[in-house]
């Protein structure tokens, strides 16, 4: 049985770690602004502690500006605490914070993401080990509910995807498996959503992307697939030479009670077979003698003789 844990396309963002460029540009222009304003106080002859005290609080403000503000993509929103505690989301866009006190944990994606999940030797409803490969589409619908209800939603809706997966697989058998996998799409659906929507997720669909038997099972099944199709054209055959003697039976009916009906059609057959140059055609002694065909193929071959040769 394959453990190994699944992974998502789309990754959580934990506590934003990188800078906003504005917040480094602000910091910037505080930074330089300070710079300026200790030149200006040196100029105008200030004690130096009121320049190093007004340089400190100019930085201060830089650095209180650099840490506080944050942006959030127009697809994300913020899991903001304060002191631990949950206080709001924020986002999209520029939002505050206040650095220490507050802090960004969660920055939870809105967009619809891509999850693959497999179970691998499953045995289906008839014990035979199958391999499943499906894929997942789901969406944080409730970014609050992501974040406070379970600890790793990527992470709980891939176990929850595989594990109802091999549930489904257990209550089919190989055949509905190959066919069905619409129903089966269905069926996954329902299932991990039910256990998905207290998260704050939701399934928008689930797709069956392959179905593995093992190699002896797949060629067992091939030779049964081709039995079948020479079963089903030997009948085909039979039904056929049942169709044509029936037929013959009823034209027969037209003959029985006119023998001279009968002796021009065989004259007719026996002109047909023989007006091709080297025909030979070969009919049963009895129907020679019964309907004179002995002296008639005499007639035709004399009469192939007689006819004038092609030139050449």
């Amino acid at each position: 049985m394959n453990t190994k844990p699944l992974k998502s396309i789309i990754k959580v963002k934990k506590e934003d770690q990188h800078i906003p460029p504005i917040a480094g540009f602000v910091f910037a222009i505080i930074l330089i602004g300070s710079i300026k304003v200790a030149l200006l106080l040196d100029s105008m002859r200030m004690s130096d502690l009121v320049i190093g005290t007004t340089v400190l609080a100019l930085a201060g403000i830089a650095t209180y500006f650099l840490f506080a503000i944050k942006v959030a993509s127009q697809w994300e929103k913020v899991i903001v605490l304060r002191l631990g505690k949950f206080t709001g989301l924020r986002g999209p866009g520029l939002f505050w914070i206040i650095p220490i006190v507050d802090t960004a944990v969660l920055w939870v994606d809105h967009r619809v993401a891509v999850t693959s999940f497999s179970a691998e030797k499953t045995l289906t409803k008839d014990t035979v080990p199958v391999d499943v490969d499906a894929v997942l589409f789901w969406v944080v619908w409730d970014a609050e509910k992501a974040a406070l209800e379970v600890t790793d939603y990527n992470s709980a809706i891939s176990w929850a995807a595989q594990t109802a997966l091999r549930e489904i697989i257990g209550q089919m058998s190989l055949a509905d498996i190959l066919i069905g996998r619409g129903k089966m799409d269905a069926d996954l659906q329902k299932i991990i959503d039910e256990r998905t929507t207290p998260w704050g997720v939701t399934v928008q669909s689930v797709e069956i992307r392959d179905v593995i038997i093992p190699p002896d099972l797949e060629n067992a099944m091939s030779r049964q697939a081709q039995a079948e199709r020479e079963r089903q054209s030997r009948v085909i055959l039979g039904e056929s030479e049942q169709q044509i003697a029936a037929s013959f039976a009823e034209a027969s009916k037209a003959y029985i009670n006119n023998p001279t009906a009968l002796h021009l059609r065989a004259m007719n057959m026996l002109f047909e077979g023989l007006k091709e140059k080297g025909a030979l055609v070969i009919v049963p002694s009895s129907a020679v003698d019964s309907m004179n065909l002995g002296g008639l193929s005499g007639m035709v071959a004399l009469a192939q003789n007689n006819m004038p040769k092609e030139e050449k």
